[in-house]
């Protein structure tokens, strides 16, 4: 198979997913070609068709980022949870926060499939980081890089928000249920227009 008939396989087949689940996850392993010290990540593509910046993590399992990506791009699409730089997202892993980080792309941290799918002036890139054993985030001192590498985008402001206990908006869950169903059954659902987020108790505050 050419390399072009690779690309356009790809890309149709992607664009079946986001076509059914509002996004696609893309998961970049390294090979035996990189250098020893290269670190896997992942990244959603089909956010950027929404307005919302596409989703990156690095350094997890496939599995495990594949998970992260996709319920933080279930919460952005079906309830209108709007990420800072600097939040903290809680409820995603066991008794940790992770920080949601925003920078420019880089080489280390490239979401080649956006880019080509969007175009560079539309697609924006926020970052999942998540932290040691300890506790610690890459841009801490005492982060544990050697066991735990995971290159970063950017650094949280010294004074950072959280995105508290987020209620939602109604008719979240009902969209994120027709969207498994639809999954489950084959067919292709039609796109779907995100909420804007709402006011009041529940959305994002600053601490």
């Amino acid at each position: 198979m050419s390399a072009v008939s690779y690309l356009d396989d790809f890309f149709d087949e992607q664009s079946e997913i986001i076509e059914k689940f509002g996004w696609a996850v893309v998961h970049v392993v390294p090979t035996e070609d990189d250098p020893p010290d290269t670190v896997p990540f992942a990244y959603t593509v089909g956010l950027t068709g929404y307005g919302f910046p596409e989703l990156t993590i690095a350094g997890l399992p496939p599995e495990t980022g594949h998970v992260l990506l996709n319920e933080v791009a279930g919460r952005v699409c079906d309830e209108g949870l709007l990420l800072r730089h600097g939040h903290r997202l809680r409820g995603l892993l066991d008794g940790q926060a992770v920080r949601v980080v925003a920078g420019r792309i880089t080489e280390t941290l490239f979401p080649g499939a956006a880019l080509m799918r969007y175009g560079d002036d539309r697609v924006r890139l926020l970052q999942l980081a998540w932290p040691d054993p300890a506790g610690s985030f890459p841009w801490q001192s005492g982060y544990d890089a050697l066991d735990y590498p995971q290159p970063t985008i950017g650094v949280p402001p010294a004074r950072v928000g959280r995105c508290g206990t987020f209620r939602g908006i109604p008719g979240a869950h009902e969209r994120r249920a027709q969207r498994h169903r639809a999954a489950r059954s084959g067919r292709s659902r039609s796109r779907f227009t995100p909420p804007p987020s709402p006011g009041g108790e529940g959305s994002n505050r600053e601490d």
